[in-house]
């Protein structure tokens, strides 16, 4: 476990991720990230294109098909 500092940055607040961290995700400055809350905290994960398509697709015929998913749902 690593304990981080919060640290202002301009009119923000942001927490500065140790080298170690980017380079197990594999990030750079400037890349974007996921944070998903979760049940005990919080989850940070690399932003990924293919993923984030996929999820816009799924969210589309959702909303499409919102009756079809209610009656499976019962």
């Amino acid at each position: 476990m690593t304990v981080l500092k919060l640290t202002q940055i301009g009119n923000s607040v942001g927490v500065i991720l140790p080298k170690d961290v980017l380079a197990r995700l594999k990030l750079e400055k400037g890349d974007t990230v996921y944070l998903v809350e979760a049940a005990n905290g919080v989850t940070l994960s690399p932003y990924n294109d293919e993923f984030e398509h996929q999820m816009a697709e799924a969210r589309r015929i959702m909303k499409k098909r919102r009756q079809v998913l209610r009656e499976l749902a019962k």
